[in-house]
């Protein structure tokens, strides 16, 4: 059987972090199952852009992600509690996401920023440090990816692969 890929998103208008894994479903019940990280990375928009603007920057942008990483899967934050303000323009990012996700019929999962951390740490109220330390860990790779948010993207796509059945 072919190598799986996760991609992990964790939306945001500013900045959507992005993270890809790719697996061997044959090795999912091994001891020690061959993990690689395939690449990670943000999508930006500038913030003194029009709001319709840096949503499409978000929607062009994953496109050109999923035609480049081709997953098989795609791993989502769930919206949690922001600030008022900022929380619509979360939602809205989300929003674009979902449609790239249903335009492209990717399935999906979503997973809460608790859920993350315990999947990822073992307690669901890690800070991102602990987060950080365990996707590097995890994953086998030389440091800390940066910036913050692609990170999370990774933690996103590796709570998807530690949740298969």
């Amino acid at each position: 059987m072919a190598t799986k890929r996760i991609l992990g998103l964790d939306p945001g208008l500013a900045i959507l972090g992005f993270g890809v894994i790719e697996y061997d479903p044959a090795e999912m019940r091994s001891l020690s199952p061959n993990l690689t990280t395939v690449d990670y990375g943000v999508v930006k928009t500038a913030a003194r852009t029009d709001t319709g603007k840096r949503l499409c920057t978000i929607y062009d942008d994953l496109h050109s992600v999923i035609d480049e990483y081709k997953p098989d899967l795609v791993s989502i934050e769930k919206l949690f509690s922001y600030k008022m303000g900022s929380i619509i323009l979360v939602a809205q990012a989300r929003g674009v996401v979902m449609l790239v996700l249903a335009q492209r019929n990717l399935p999906f999962v979503e997973f809460t920023p608790a859920q993350i951390k315990q999947s990822v740490t073992g307690h669901g109220n890690a800070d991102k440090a602990d987060v950080q330390d365990a996707i590097t860990r995890e994953l086998k790779l030389e440091r800390v990816p940066k910036p913050d948010d692609a990170a999370d993207g990774l933690a996103v796509a590796l709570t998807a692969w530690f949740r298969m059945e």
